[in-house]
């Protein structure tokens, strides 16, 4: 019997070095990356509607309907192919919450949720309907490998789920995507097959650079060295220690997380920005900053700063929403800064530097090298790197309203992954309302009620400033 038909090396389905990095750390769950999307309904959503609505996107987008297939041996990079047991009664689930159905316990359930590992040899996603959710409303709890995508390339994939109208007119269903039987072995027995052809080709794009180098360094001498010199010493500014000493609060981890979120109008930060020239994501880390040195000095254990990682996006208009696009930058927080005005601009003029580095993508260039270490060797390498106290991130969202199956999307938060860090904070902006999730390790935040209230304080003191300008 022959072997099933393999696309060439450098097809959109060859999962690249970071995609797989992520992949891999499924595994583990201190390396876990999968970020789930909670949505809260207006009301029950049309059941049969949203499978259906469910279903299309899954033919649409064809990740949906794909698994990685990994070769046994690192002779080539693993795929996506369609799954032939794709069965969607698995991604999409359904259940209700009891009574009285309130944010508290959906938050509970999307933090057990996220907890739970992702089944590895099936499509990386999973998608939970759930109902009674207090005031008649519904939610829709969907899960997502960081192998798939990042969060914008989320936010794209995802369109196709979405109405514009509450009673919008059923769209056509695309054919199913033509499964396959693709295995670990079949991609190592093509990839041997085309050994000669790949060292021939290799050898050829080598010996390409290497002569583009070498002509560069002939014809610009003087520029070319000094390019060398900056982006070394910029990697060594990347992957060096961090910029600041991590908090004595925050030092133990666990693997227990808890998850509070919050709101504020987009307007009320922006119009904060404003006032000192900057963005939206500017005001948004100095009230993280605020609240998390207010958190400090109530505990007794005041700090200046501490290590802040940042994902900064790497997309272009040219990139698909499927594959990961970002790269990440750490900052000093300025969380004993006690005025926001100068938070925020001390937070602006670090990560403006930090994104102008040359090494910024130094990441994506480790990553093929790092793809090639065993597991035991590849947990050890992650094991010695010294994780950042937090990691915020900002996701712009849907600028209208959007429907579901006959229900409104009212509120949307994000809870990302906790890679060995005491908190992951996400903003996501959507239809005019910033909502910010906050999801900790309860090892490094023992005080949940105060964290909650310091938090809060540092939010509505930035917001002040914009009430404060005429």
């Amino acid at each position: 019997m022959a072997d099933p038909p393999i696309a060439p090396a450098g097809q959109p389905d060859e999962l690249s070095p970071l995609d797989y990095l992520l992949h891999r750390g499924e595994a583990h769950p201190a390396t876990r990356s999968a970020f789930l999307n909670l949505e809260i309904l207006d009301q029950p959503a049309d059941w049969n509607r949203l499978h259906e609505a469910i279903d299309r996107a899954s033919r649409v987008v064809i990740r949906m309907r794909q698994k990685v297939v990994v070769p046994p041996l690192p002779t080539t990079a693993p795929r996506w192919v369609v799954d032939p047991d794709f069965d969607l009664d698995y991604h999409l689930r359904r259940v209700a919450l009891p009574a009285p159905g309130s944010l508290r316990q959906l938050l509970d359930l999307a933090e057990v949720t996220l907890q739970s590992p992702l089944d590895t040899s099936r499509a990386l996603w999973e998608a939970l309907y759930v109902e009674g959710v207090e005031g008649g409303r519904a939610a829709l709890l969907t899960k997502l490998s960081h192998a798939i995508t990042d969060g914008l390339g989320g936010i794209a994939l995802f369109q196709q789920v979405y109405d514009t109208e509450r009673d919008a007119p059923p769209r056509p269903m695309p054919p199913v995507p033509i499964p396959s039987d693709l295995t670990g072995d079949d991609l190592l027995r093509s990839s041997l097959r085309r050994w000669p052809e790949t060292v021939l080709s290799d050898g050829r794009k080598l010996l390409g650079s290497a002569a583009g180098a070498v002509g560069r360094l002939v014809t610009r001498p003087g520029p070319t060295v000094t390019e060398a010199f900056s982006f070394a010493n910029s990697a060594r500014r990347m992957l060096g220690p961090q910029p600041a000493e991590r908090s004595p609060l925050l030092r133990r981890r666990s693997l227990v997380s808890r998850t509070l979120v919050l709101e504020v109008p987009l307007a009320d930060l922006r119009a904060a920005a404003k006032t000192v020239g900057a963005s939206v994501n500017d005001a948004y880390l100095a009230a993280l900053c605020g609240g998390l040195g207010k958190y400090h000095e109530v505990l007794g254990v005041p700090v200046d700063d501490l290590p802040l990682a940042l994902p900064v996006s790497l997309r272009t208009g040219d990139d698909p929403a499927s594959g990961n696009r970002f790269t990440g930058v750490t900052i000093a927080a300025p969380i004993g800064e006690s005025d926001p005005v100068e938070r925020m601009k001390q937070i602006r003029a670090q990560v403006i530097a930090r994104r102008s580095e040359p090494a910024i993508d130094v990441i994506d260039r480790l990553a093929p090298v790092l793809g090639l270490l065993p597991d035991e060797a590849l947990q050890g390498v992650f094991d010695r790197i010294t994780p950042a106290d937090i990691q915020a991130s900002n996701v712009p969202g849907y600028t209208q309203e959007t429907f579901l199956a006959g229900a409104r999307v009212d509120r949307q938060y994000g809870l990302g992954p906790l890679p060995r860090v005491a908190m992951m904070a996400v903003l996501i902006s959507r239809a005019g309302i910033c909502t910010v999730t906050f999801r900790y390790d309860t090892a490094s935040f023992s005080a949940a009620d105060q964290l909650e209230k310091c938090l809060r304080l540092g939010f509505d003191e930035v917001v002040e400033l914009g009430r404060e300008t005429p």
